[in-house]
């Protein structure tokens, strides 16, 4: 499956941004779905993950509360909603697919978009 994140850009702390990944190439709903995110000098951090059908979600919980995951699967997408951004918040945001049930490591998404660049000024 190819992933196609977009959505970010340079907003001011305290706004919302909504990241969109659109997939195609394989059967969207036989995967779920996560995003990561990775700052300057930092490794690549969970952030939210969500079933194949979209019924389960798993946050981690300190964005839990800012952060929401969803997906629609008519139309290929998996979102994540943020608000009341942070200046740390601050990173490359990637979408990823995997085959199995809600995972929350790295290592177990076998497919991965580009990255979204999230900028958060103070």
């Amino acid at each position: 499956v190819q992933l196609q994140a977009s959505g970010g850009g340079l907003v001011q702390a305290g706004d919302s941004l909504r990241l969109s990944c659109a997939a195609s190439g394989r059967t969207f709903g036989d995967y779920s779905m996560a995003w990561f995110r990775q700052a300057p000098g930092k490794e690549r951090e969970f952030v939210a993950s969500i079933s194949d059908t979209g019924t389960d979600t798993f946050h981690t919980d300190s964005m839990k509360g800012r952060f929401t995951i969803s997906r629609d699967n008519a139309k290929n997408t998996v979102y994540l909603q943020m608000n009341s951004l942070k200046p740390e918040d601050t990173a490359v945001y990637y979408c990823a697919a995997s085959r199995s049930w809600l995972p929350t490591r790295a290592y177990q998404y076998a497919y991965w978009g580009q990255g979204t660049l999230v900028t958060v000024s103070s």
